[in-house]
């Protein structure tokens, strides 16, 4: 694909590789994990060499994705710290549902319903690791009471994370032109001045 050289690049490879690392990972434990939630699901034990491996590799899984997330939380955090034109973007989110954006309170690299997303998704991972951590009976010998609440903490968040993953997916879709930032790091310059005004400044000078 050959893309304009005026383009604003957005991600860095490690970023893009960072985010890409998550999201598979994420893939993998959702896709083990529910295996065990339900017997409809315990079919897809069969993806990962039956039911024993499953239940190996999940909190491995779950371990690769905790460290991956953690690395996208320090890189992030700052820019992801809320500010009164993200509560005013918020508070006129209906609008951009309906279609219109362009009265939008002007934002930064991430908007308020980015941030919201953020903030959801760094404590939904904390509660996944700690839960998971209270639950992996391998490593940890907790009382039985406390491995107990842990797992129906973990399968509330999960069930709450996977939510917010679909929002993600179906808002990177729905705003044409963002899936792109995270396939080949650039977006247009029409794209960032319209949905990130703030950002388009300060990456411009304009």
């Amino acid at each position: 694909m050959i893309r304009d050289p005026k383009d604003l690049k957005r991600y860095e490879p490690s970023e893009r590789a960072n985010h890409w690392v998550v999201g598979m990972s994420f893939i993998l434990l959702a896709l083990s994990g529910l295996a065990f939630f339900h017997p409809a699901y315990f079919p897809l034990t069969q993806l990962f060499g039956g039911p024993t491996w499953t239940r190996i590799l999940h909190p491995y899984f779950g371990v690769l994705m905790a460290v991956s997330f953690l690395s996208i939380f320090i890189r992030f955090r700052r820019l992801n710290l809320m500010t009164p034109a993200d509560r005013e973007w918020l508070a006129q989110a209906r609008q951009m549902v309906d279609g219109d954006d362009h009265n939008m309170p002007e934002q930064g690299k991430y908007n308020g319903g980015q941030k919201v997303l953020f903030w959801a998704l760094a404590l939904c991972m904390l509660l996944m690791t700690l839960s998971g951590l209270a639950m992996w009976r391998a490593w940890f010998e907790l009382p039985v009471d406390i491995v107990r609440l842990a797992s129906v903490v973990h399968a509330a968040t999960a069930a709450f994370m996977i939510a917010l993953i679909m929002v993600h997916i179906y808002a990177a879709v729905w705003v044409k032109g963002t899936v792109r930032a995270m396939w080949y790091g650039t977006v247009t310059r029409a794209w960032a001045k319209q949905h990130h005004r703030g950002w388009y400044r300060q990456v411009t000078g304009r």
